[in-house]
């Protein structure tokens, strides 16, 4: 060939292709080392991800030290609407990214803690960035919720914990179940905590992470979702072709198709069999508001992780707690559910609680750094019955902090009933005795109200406390005195028995007018009369006379009795039998006045010579004829009638006497009696005012049957539930019936009633206690209940507690150890000594003769000329 021709000539080649092929073969090489020192690049690769990760930790640390705290405390009646919740929720995500521009994603969340370890029954608790407090401490929920300030909680080590991680499981796209707020969704959290023991050092804590859902992040799934969305949709597309492509063949193959194509054949003259054309179907267009449900919007849409960790120092008791918490979060669950992240094999399951993920899963925990899964993607709608503390439609379980369990002998405790935890444990529960200051128990006869305040005072009383206890029917004191038999209660025990029973009773002596145990004289007269005119109905408007006399005769009458006592003649004293003899006996009258003349005042002798003589005989009528009622009663003359009376109700309270008093009945003679032992007892606790309020000793008078008190007595009875706080005496009172109590005793019992209880009862009967209570329990829940039930709302540490049901303790169970039968002759024997009880006839003889000693003193006491120059006055 000729050299001339042009493409035949050998060219060298150019350098640019020379320099990509140089390229080539250096990239191969290094690809060729690459692939045999695999390992090295694997180890830059961890290096530099390991730098990373320690840089990143180490940033979301330091950002972690900047957060806060801040617990929610609801009140009774916390009922916030959807609305309010929803906002809280956005209140909540707008937190999360309150941290420097530094700060690591992980380190933006906030956190929901919902703790249960003894001091309450679920504490809820909300944990962010410090910049984010003014935003959280505002809460939509208004005042029904008061934040606080919390501080950092440091738990003691336990020697059994376990430790949950909760993911999403289900269809992704698919919201969680709706819960409704009636009953609340924290209800099954809270029940599954209520058997919490905090002696055996039980803990419970669910810790819920939020943060703002990244955008990268978001787009990221949403593109997994569609993907996956149209491959599942390829995937049913070819298997219905496939399925298709099948039946198809089947109808081919079959004898009747083919006979069909033979005969069509031979009709049309056609040459050989056809084929039936398949359309395979065509893949369903993915919607994507179907394919990524709830992901589709980014509006309120966060990431979340879940954790549960219990700790116990019993075996067991742990992980049983974290199985309940499981399973009450299943309520949550839906197409969406809430499952533990772990694998199990059999009995083994690996999971937080193990390597590799326990470490990762203590920092989360302690740093409050949210890396959830992929999956868990919800709304705020979703978390609806976890951004909120506890409402009112939740029930909540008493714990032993919130109620102290009673201690035989304490005497800061008073006993309330027996209460049954949910897990069937039953306790003595008990108030604390210096915040009991009124308590009302209404209920039906037979209901145990009248065996609970026994127990109560039985407890009081062996605790060393001093008590009244008034029963007008005296059953009381028998059901008693078994319990009460000790010695060191024997010399504080008083017997105050008006009934007369037995061949030959013994009664007490009380004068009403006494002076010898130094009270005030104008006390006294204000007692006197404000008893009659409470039994008897008189007032300023209908009574002025009545009151006028009665006042003036024993301002007289205590006169006397002062002079006598500062003669050393405390037996000369005259009684309030002694009235008669004041207003009609002339001369009996005149040695009186002329006796006391010095000790009266310008207005009452001036009442006694200028308005007496005009009084007709019957306007003494009005006040004579009560003291005759009484008079003719012999054991009313005979404890009224002396003129040393052993009754002091004053001393009883500051020596922590137990006094029993049985009036006699519920009679019109009997409800004057009974009203002036009430007004003594108003008297006595306001003369307390001359001590200190720290030296005042605590006394507690019982009031049994308080429709039969305050029917002599209604203003007495309301003024105790007013006053007698001040001075450290409580008041307990039972009753059958609320509504037949004077109105002016049923405002004050209800207004200032520390405790109230009612047992079972008709619905009319119940229906003011349920009533206090917000109808919660109704009146029908409380008419069914079983004898010997009670519901009981109590203060404690300045909060209610209740209404709680518990069951009326009952003295053969409660006491039983305490209980000294053979010794009730001997009780009986001391309270009656301590009441200096006598014979009932040796004590009518000594009233009978003691207005002729009332008239020797006021004789041998009466200068002879004061006599003879007021004689004239007098009359």
């Amino acid at each position: 060939m000729d050299s001339a021709t042009p493409y035949l000539t050998d060219q060298p080649p150019s350098s640019a292709s020379g320099e990509m092929f140089e390229v080539l073969t250096g990239a191969t090489s290094a690809a060729g080392w690459l692939y045999h020192h695999w390992y090295l690049l694997a180890l830059a690769v961890a290096a530099t991800w390991g730098a990373g990760e320690a840089c990143v930790r180490r940033l979301a640390a330091r950002a972690s030290t900047e957060r806060m705290a801040l617990e929610f405390i609801p009140n009774r009646h916390f009922d916030p609407s959807l609305e309010e919740i929803f906002r809280q929720g956005v209140q909540l995500a707008r937190a999360s990214t309150s941290l420097p521009w530094w700060a690591p994603r992980r380190s933006k969340a906030v956190r929901i803690r919902l703790r249960a370890d003894g001091t309450a029954p679920l504490r809820y608790r909300i944990e962010g960035p410090a910049g984010g407090e003014r935003l959280l401490s505002i809460t939509p929920f208004g005042p029904a919720v008061t934040v606080t300030r919390a501080e950092p909680i440091t738990d003691k080590p336990r020697q059994h914990t376990v430790r949950a991680e909760f993911v999403l499981r289900g269809k992704p796209t698919s919201p969680l179940r709706e819960v409704p707020l009636d009953p609340d969704p924290l209800q099954p959290l809270i029940d599954a905590v209520s058997d919490l023991r905090a002696d055996l050092g039980d803990l419970a804590e669910v810790r819920l992470d939020l943060q703002r859902a990244p955008k990268w992040a978001l787009r990221a799934r949403r593109v997994q979702l569609m993907r996956a969305a149209r491959q599942a949709e390829q995937r049913e597309a070819q298997r219905a072709a496939r399925w298709l492509r099948q039946d198809a063949g089947g109808v081919e193959d079959s004898l009747t198709w083919q006979l069909q194509q033979l005969l069509s054949d031979k009709r049309g003259g056609g040459a050989g069999f056809g084929r039936r054309l398949v359309m395979p179907p065509v893949p369903r267009r993915v919607e994507p508001a179907e394919a990524l449900g709830k992901l589709a919007d980014d509006d309120h849409l966060v990431r979340i992780q879940l954790f549960v960790q219990c700790a116990s120092n019993t075996e067991g008791r742990a992980r049983a707690r974290l199985s309940h918490l499981q399973a009450a979060l299943d309520v949550f669950g839906g197409r969406s559910r809430w499952a533990m992240r772990g694998w199990r094999l059999g009995p083994w399951r690996a999971g937080a609680d193990h390597w590799p993920t326990r470490r990762g899963f203590e920092r989360r925990w302690d740093l409050g750094h949210c890396q959830p899964p992929r999956a868990n993607w919800v709304r705020l709608e979703e978390l609806t019955g976890l951004l909120k503390p506890p409402t009112v439609h939740c029930r909540l379980p008493l714990l032993a902090g919130d109620l102290p369990t009673f201690e035989y002998g304490n005497p800061d405790l008073l006993l309330q009933g027996i209460y049954r935890s949910p897990d069937g444990r039953e306790r003595l529960v008990a108030t604390y005795a210096d915040e009991t200051l009124f308590e009302v128990g209404v209920g039906k006869a037979g209901g145990g109200k009248t065996e609970r305040a026994l127990a109560q005072a039985i407890g009081w009383a062996h605790a060393g406390g001093g008590l009244m206890f008034v029963d007008p029917h005296r059953d009381s004191w028998p059901r008693a005195m078994p319990f009460l038999a000790h010695d060191f209660l024997m010399q504080r025990i008083a017997l105050i028995d008006l009934n007369g029973f037995g061949a030959d009773p013994k009664v007490s002596s009380w004068n009403p007018l006494g002076m010898h145990q130094g009270q005030a004289a104008h006390e006294v007269v204000e007692a006197i009369t404000d008893a009659f005119a409470s039994a008897l109905g008189w007032d300023d408007a209908n009574a002025p006379r009545a009151i006028t006399i009665l006042t003036a005769v024993s301002t007289v009458l205590a006169a006397v009795n002062e002079a006598a006592c500062q003669a050393g003649r405390p037996e000369d004293q005259t009684t309030i039998f002694h009235t008669r003899a004041l207003l009609t006996d002339t001369s009996f009258r005149r040695a009186a006045l002329a006796a006391v003349h010095e000790r009266l005042d310008e207005e009452t002798r001036a009442w006694w010579q200028t308005v007496f003589p005009t009084l007709p005989p019957d306007a003494f009528a009005v006040v004579l004829n009560p003291l005759a009622r009484l008079a003719a009663n012999p054991v009313t003359r005979a404890f009224l009638g002396q003129p040393v009376g052993v009754y002091n109700i004053r001393a009883a309270m500051d020596h922590r006497m137990i006094v029993w008093v049985c009036p006699g009945g519920n009679g019109p003679t009997d409800r004057l009696l009974t009203a002036l032992l009430a007004r003594d007892l108003l008297r006595a606790v306001r003369s307390r005012r001359d001590i200190p309020e720290t030296q005042r000793v605590p006394f507690r008078p019982y009031f049994d049957e308080l429709i039969t008190l305050t029917g002599a007595a209604p203003e007495t009875i309301a003024a105790m539930f007013e006053d007698f706080r001040k001075y450290k005496c409580q008041v307990h009172g039972m009753t059958q019936l609320l509504a037949r109590l004077p109105t002016p005793v049923r405002l004050s019992l209800v207004q200032n009633a520390s405790t109230l209880a009612t047992t079972a009862g008709s619905k009319s009967a119940i229906s003011p206690i349920t009533a206090e209570w917000g109808d919660d329990p109704s009146p029908d829940q409380v008419a069914t209940m079983n004898r010997f039930e009670h519901y009981v709302s109590m203060n404690v540490h300045g909060h209610r507690v209740g209404p709680v049901q518990l069951r009326g303790p009952h003295l053969d169970d409660v006491f039983a150890a305490q209980a000294r039968p053979r010794q009730v002759p001997a009780l009986e024997r001391a309270a009656q000594e301590n009441a200096q009880a006598l014979p009932l006839d040796q004590l009518s003889d000594r009233a009978a003769q003691q207005l002729g000693r009332a008239a020797a003193f006021l004789a041998a006491h009466t200068p002879a000329a004061v006599h003879l120059s007021k004689e004239s006055e007098w009359n």
